[in-house]
């Protein structure tokens, strides 16, 4: 950007040059009638010691510097070159006239003054240097004529010393006048440009973020800006958007907060005042761009609400916020079905050991439940199924004791399966054996295309008979029942469990 405020400090000076030789040319015409001024003036007597050819002549060098420099403004208008054609020309004309005897002595001060209008500083040194010589030359020639004139000096060069001293002087004292003006000006159009660069940027940040607020409005469903210095928000998905005024001293929800809150669920509904509470957002958002939460809207389903950072301080508390809502149902709904996914186990649609090592975590943080039974399940014999009838019945014996399990629990708790053929269920029931009789009563119940029956070994433990033991006690207690019953299949069936 420095780069880019240089270029366009640049460019005024340009532009400033082409401007300033383009009146100092009309100057240089406008002096044309000086020639005519002042034979007009030898024909009145004002000046007895020129003659008309004097003024032919200063008519004429005034009219081939006009056009000179007439030129050179068409063709290179801003250059230094330019610039210093006009202002020698001007100490020309000074240098003939008063050589001619012309009394300007105030002129010569005319040219340094002018060339502060380029605001530059080489042109302006030119210019004082030139003129201080010109004048030097000048004094020194027309002394003899002035200093005969008078009798306050005993020679002529007394009379320079004193002319000189004079102008020397004054000089000095203009160089230095002119060059603190020039210093002045120049720093007053470079903090223009700065302030002008300043006031773009926020032009800019204020354009970029009113877009990215137009399109936010069409986004989201509400979208609220809170601005904390004035203490006002505004709906910008109002068609009038009227400001409205905030009182944090005693409000704590935003009018459009106030409409919403009669949509969320109730069992939510603190919360969400919790969120929205006016009085804390600017310490919540400190140091950060974004706040969201999400809540359920009584019609819509699942919206997310969100405070965003538009401004802030230097210390990062915001100045200006958005509020906004938008319905993120469909969002949620995938977010469901993609936890749904990862907990399930795919052959069985029951939920897998993911899901059953997450759900043993909750248990361990709070007490069991004085119906608390943990269940645990295998299939017996599949090993001799996937041997003797391939993998296609084995699986099929794995879906089957699955459905069993499912249709038993019912809503009574959750079955997994986690393993090849083990599965464990968890489940609130004061009666576990009749339980586990409905399990082998939904076995019975089932044939298969590959197997005509299923047997599974079952066994559970519960808190009400190990009220002292913890979760990871009873799913030990559990297995232990399990195999006890998967012992007596075995030796019920006269199967001898090693060949197994």
């Amino acid at each position: 950007m420095n780069n880019k405020l240089s270029t366009e400090y640049g460019e005024f000076l340009h532009n400033n040059r082409i401007k300033v030789n383009k009146y100092l040319n009309m100057v240089l015409w406008f002096f044309v009638i000086t020639g005519p001024a002042i034979a007009l003036g030898v024909k009145g007597g004002i000046f007895p010691y020129l003659t008309y050819g004097t003024c032919f002549n200063i008519s004429i060098v005034v009219i081939i510097m006009s056009l000179v420099h007439l030129i050179l403004t068409k063709r290179i208008p801003s250059s230094k070159g330019t610039c210093i054609f006009a202002l020698t020309a001007l100490d020309i004309l000074i240098v003939y006239m008063s050589y001619s005897h012309v009394s300007i002595h105030l002129t010569w001060f005319l040219v340094p003054l002018l060339s502060l209008l380029f605001c530059d500083k080489f042109i302006y040194f030119y210019a004082v240097i030139l003129n201080y010589i010109l004048m030097f030359i000048t004094t020194w020639l027309t002394a003899p004529y002035y200093a005969a004139m008078r009798t306050d000096h005993e020679s002529i060069t007394a009379y320079f010393a004193d002319v000189m001293s004079g102008f020397t002087i004054e000089t000095i004292i203009m160089f230095a006048s002119g060059y603190i003006i020039g210093k002045l000006t120049l720093e007053y159009f470079k903090s223009l440009f700065d302030q002008y660069k300043l006031i773009r940027e926020q032009e800019k940040d204020m354009k970029e973020k009113m877009e990215i607020l137009d399109s936010m409005a069409e986004i989201y469903d509400n979208v609220n800006l809170i601005d904390f210095v004035n203490n006002t928000e505004v709906s910008l998905r109002d068609e009038n958007q009227e400001k409205h005024g905030i009182d944090l001293s005693a409000q704590t929800q935003t009018i459009m907060n106030q409409k919403i809150k009669n949509q969320v669920m109730p069992d939510q509904l603190e919360n969400f005042m919790k969120f929205t509470n006016i009085k804390t957002v600017r310490a919540r958002l400190s140091q950060k761009k974004v706040i969201s939460s999400d809540f359920i809207d009584i019609v819509s389903g699942w919206f997310r609400a969100q405070y965003i950072t538009v401004d802030s301080s230097l210390d990062g508390i915001p100045n200006v916020v958005i509020f906004t809502t938008r319905n993120v149902d469909e969002e949620k709904r995938r977010e469901e079905n993609l936890i749904r996914i990862s907990m399930t186990d795919e052959m069985t649609r029951l939920f897998n050991r993911r899901c059953f090592d997450e759900d043993l975590k909750e248990l361990r943080k709070s007490e069991l439940a004085d119906d608390f039974v943990l269940f645990s399940i295998d299939v017996n014999g599949l090993k001799t199924v996937n041997d003797t009838k391939g993998h296609a019945a084995g699986d099929e014996l794995i879906k089957g004791a699955a459905d069993c399990l499912a249709l038993s629990v019912g809503n009574k708790g959750k079955a997994y399966r986690t393993g090849g053929d083990e599965f464990m269920a968890i489940v609130h029931t004061e009666n576990p054996e009749e339980l586990r009789k409905n399990i082998w009563d939904k076995t019975k119940e089932w044939h298969g295309i590959y197997t005509d029956e299923i047997t599974l070994s079952v066994g559970y433990a519960t808190t009400k008979n190990h009220p002292d033991k913890s979760i990871d006690e009873l799913e030990h207690i559990a297995d232990a029942d399990m195999y006890s019953e998967k012992e007596k299949y075995y030796k019920e069936r006269g199967i001898e469990r090693r060949r197994q």
